[in-house]
């Protein structure tokens, strides 16, 4: 099992600091692409959290496209850190188009257009 802690005495909330500790697991290769990773109830148990907490991480790996779920298969490794990372600024980037009246077309076209 890949090793996570949590501190309650933290501001950060607790799914935050599971996703950030899977993120680091990942990073540190303690996990790597096509690895399982331990089910949620598990790690919730471990954590002494709510499953729900582990799921929250969970979605927000998976939406970073560092996880994935199978149906039946469990919750699999998929992408690196860096692919997260590199995720998270184009999540960012859309959010910020979209506020300024840009739609995904639009963006794509302008980074086309990039030299």
């Amino acid at each position: 099992m890949i090793s996570v802690n949590i501190d309650r005495s933290d501001s950060v909330l607790l799914h935050d600091q599971v996703a950030a500790e899977i993120r680091r697991a990942i990073a540190e290769g303690e996990a790597g692409p096509g690895d399982r990773l331990p089910l949620a109830k598990d790690i919730a148990a471990v954590l002494n959290v709510n499953k729900n907490t582990v799921l929250r991480a969970m979605h927000i790996l998976r939406d970073e496209g560092l996880v994935e779920f199978g149906r039946g298969s469990g919750i699999t490794v998929t992408g690196t850190a860096q692919k997260g990372l590199v995720l998270r600024q184009v999540r960012d980037l859309m959010e910020f188009a979209r506020r300024q009246g840009y739609r995904r077309a639009d963006v794509i076209a302008m980074i086309e257009g990039l030299p």
